[in-house]
């Protein structure tokens, strides 16, 4: 927990690692742990769980909790941890947040509440909450609309930040980039913003952002890592030339639902016992599987 007093070093590629499950269907925490060895190997700047790709929606709350405790271990301070830890529900969402602040995380990632499509006034609500609940916490937004139904306001953001402190920032994923541009227009630079979007991650930092939670990094975290530094350094030719690298890759993560094609290849190179997805997620079709394995030849250059 040490980055907890300081967000504002949260910064660079985050890789939201996936949940490794067994053949058979159950939590499979040692390819979990292995998996985050391989991230902090690689370079990543950032680790993180239960995001869209972790399969959060399939897990129990103690799963989740489970799961958040082996990454916490691994991860043991070397760089910051940021779990997701956002259900539909808010008791879920309190449970779940309490374990990962216990277990030592530097801020929590919470999904804006799905399916019930609220009001901005019930959003605004939702957060205040759990910013009252955890007032020692730095919070992180986690606005995914193509998932959740509901699409969090640049005035929502602005109002909850102005009104809690420990509401540091937001990962946006979501492909109107517009919407990135006026979070930050309201809330200033100080308001600290991820993207979601594998292909808006390097233009984010033109606009003032601080890195991507990206779903790519899971296959190539070492170029991902790369491009947030060079563009740091200056040297934007080379992040740029690893940007578009990089979009083979980004479209085999969803040649169909993520993270089906994403386990797949991890378990074809070694890195997880099994590529099993759990319902209602399937395994790859097997056209899904010729399309995977032409864009991972056109990516190879970039893999780990």
């Amino acid at each position: 927990m040490k980055f907890r007093s300081d967000p504002t070093q949260i910064k660079g590629s985050v890789a939201p690692v996936i949940t490794p499950f067994t053949s058979d269907g159950a939590l499979d925490l040692p390819s979990l742990r292995g998996l985050v060895r391989r991230q902090l190997e690689a370079g990543s700047h950032g680790i993180s769980i239960g995001g869209s790709t972790g399969e959060p929606g399939a897990q129990s709350v103690a799963e989740r909790i489970e799961a958040i405790k082996a990454v916490a271990e691994e991860v043991a301070d070397a760089v910051p941890f940021l779990p997701g830890t956002g259900s539909a529900k808010l008791d879920e969402t309190v449970e779940i947040t309490a374990a990962a602040e216990a277990a030592g995380a530097d801020a929590a990632l919470i999904i804006t509440p799905y399916y019930a499509r609220p009001t901005q006034e019930g959003l605004y609500q939702w957060y205040a909450t759990i910013a009252r609940e955890f007032p020692d916490l730095p919070l992180i937004i986690y606005n995914v609309p193509s998932r959740t139904a509901v699409d969090i306001a640049p005035d929502t953001v602005n109002r909850l930040h102005r009104d809690f402190g420990n509401i540091v920032g937001i990962k946006e994923t979501t492909k109107d980039f517009e919407h990135f541009s006026r979070v930050l227009h309201k809330t200033g630079t100080g308001f600290l913003v991820w993207s979601g979007i594998e292909l808006l991650g390097l233009p984010l930092l033109a606009l003032g952002g601080r890195g991507f939670i990206s779903a790519v990094s899971n296959l190539a975290p070492a170029a991902v890592a790369r491009m947030y530094e060079a563009w740091e350094a200056g040297d934007h030719a080379t992040a740029r030339e690893l940007h578009y690298g990089l979009h083979p890759l980004v479209d085999l993560l969803f040649v169909e639902t993520n993270p089906a094609p994403l386990k797949y290849v991890l378990h074809q190179r070694g890195l997880i016992s099994s590529a099993h997805v759990r319902e209602p997620l399937t395994a790859l079709t097997p056209q899904g599987t010729l399309r995977v394995e032409e864009l991972l030849s056109e990516g190879s250059g970039l893999l780990a």
